[in-house]
């Protein structure tokens, strides 16, 4: 695939379904061992040979997939599996939007709305240093009333400077794309206004959630308040190019299809290619671009999801099948250029996420210690795991385990 430039991933066409990947108007991909070699001969596959991957459901066809992702896995990763001691904080529940998919958000006079205070954040980062965390994973919801002085960017600052000043080292990954338009439009600043005022605060890398699927006419169903697909890639494209890290997830197992979710990885894809450009071209830089660190699909929880999307996607919890199936296919397209995936204990269980790792994962992810938004939609994956837990799961694979950073720096 040719490197998309600047301009293009940020204002080109409307991300979604494009005649260049709608498999009924290209030519037909080749079969299903063709894809597959050239995967293993170090190819990038294309969009419309990834949803060819993606519509099997053969059993014996499925296992080449796996089969073929976990050798690439063990090629480009090997066989050691990470995981990192974290703790998750949501600081607030109250938000101004109502995305079809959340069970999280509350208004402020609703029961179970919470909004934590600077000591509680503080305290439950103090718990968390004392169990080993190497990071705080803090989102929440868009909360109008969260500003000091009438500035919404001087109370984010305020939340990263109330961790930075008492634990100098810790690593803060926090505050999703959609958190940056939120600040930015509250207080009439730029992107790169926030995140830069956000990195000297303390701000270590960006979580790359609010993707949810990079489709905006599905967006408009999942999440219309939100932020459009060219706003998430120019913000995530803003933090790589002022050298914040940042993650990248998928929304899956809802209203998509597989030609959106080709659509999705290619746009990770075309987003990483250009990082990985400006590293190299900037090399020698003080402040060289950085990079998405990896890939999490996040299974859509149903429980106790708005009733309207509930009923449409007709289940309460994940399909595993379906989820693996798009984790491999993940690890095929994306493994040239986002080596580290992970899978969601929290969403299928920490059976299921172990399962994941067969199937291209080479990461489980963290301990969370808590976590708020995936339990209250339902998901029965819990919301605290012990290292000792995370290394047995990977023991169980006969794979080697080893405690990493933020940054997948081993520890």
């Amino acid at each position: 695939m040719p490197l998309t430039s600047s301009s293009a991933v940020n204002s080109s066409v409307n991300p979604s379904v494009s005649s260049l990947i709608d498999p009924q108007i290209n030519n037909s991909p080749a079969s299903v061992p063709e894809i597959l070699e050239k995967a293993l001969a170090g190819e990038d596959i294309f969009p419309a040979e990834a949803v060819a991957l993606l519509q099997q459901d053969q059993p014996e066809i499925i296992e080449m997939i796996r089969s073929t992702a976990d050798r690439l896995r063990q090629e480009q990763v090997g066989d050691r599996v990470t995981y990192v001691i974290n703790r998750n904080i949501n600081f607030t529940n109250i938000c101004e939007q109502h995305c079809s998919f959340c069970a999280f958000r509350r208004d402020a006079e609703q029961p179970g709305a919470f909004w934590l205070d600077f000591g509680d954040i503080l305290a439950k980062t103090t718990e968390a240093v004392e169990r080993g965390a190497t990071e705080i994973c803090m989102q929440g919801g868009l909360n109008l009333a969260a500003k000091i002085n009438g500035s919404s960017l001087a109370y984010y600052q305020k939340v990263v400077e109330t961790i930075k000043s008492n634990f100098p080292d810790l690593h803060l990954h926090a505050f999703s794309p959609q958190e940056i338009q939120f600040i930015a439009r509250e207080d009439s600043l730029s992107y790169a206004q926030v995140i830069q005022a956000l990195q000297a605060a303390g701000v270590g890398s960006m979580p790359g959630t609010a993707a949810e699927v990079l489709d905006d006419r599905l967006r408009q169903i999942l999440c219309p308040e939100k932020i459009n697909s060219n706003t998430w890639l120019e913000i995530v494209s803003t933090a790589h190019s002022l050298g914040m890290f940042t993650t990248s997830t998928m929304l899956s197992g809802h209203i998509e299809k597989p030609h959106h979710q080709a659509a999705h990885l290619n746009y990770l894809r075309e987003l990483q290619q250009q990082a990985m450009l400006l590293c190299k071209a900037n090399a020698n830089a003080q402040n060289y671009p950085a990079r998405i660190t990896e890939f999490i699909i996040l299974p859509f929880v149903g429980e106790s999801a708005p009733k309207p999307l509930r009923s449409r996607v007709g289940r309460d919890q994940p399909i595993l099948a379906d989820n693996l199936l798009l984790t491999a296919v993940a690890r095929i397209f994306l493994g040239n250029w986002i080596p580290n995936q992970q899978p969601s204990w929290v969403k299928l269980g920490l059976e299921g996420a172990t399962t994941a790792l067969n199937w291209g994962c080479n990461d489980l992810g963290g301990t969370l210690m808590e976590e708020h938004i995936t339990t209250m939609a339902g998901a029965k994956g819990g919301t605290c795991l012990e290292p000792e837990q995370l290394k047995e799961a990977i023991k169980s694979l006969n794979r080697p385990y080893q405690q990493r950073d933020t940054l997948y720096n081993l520890i």
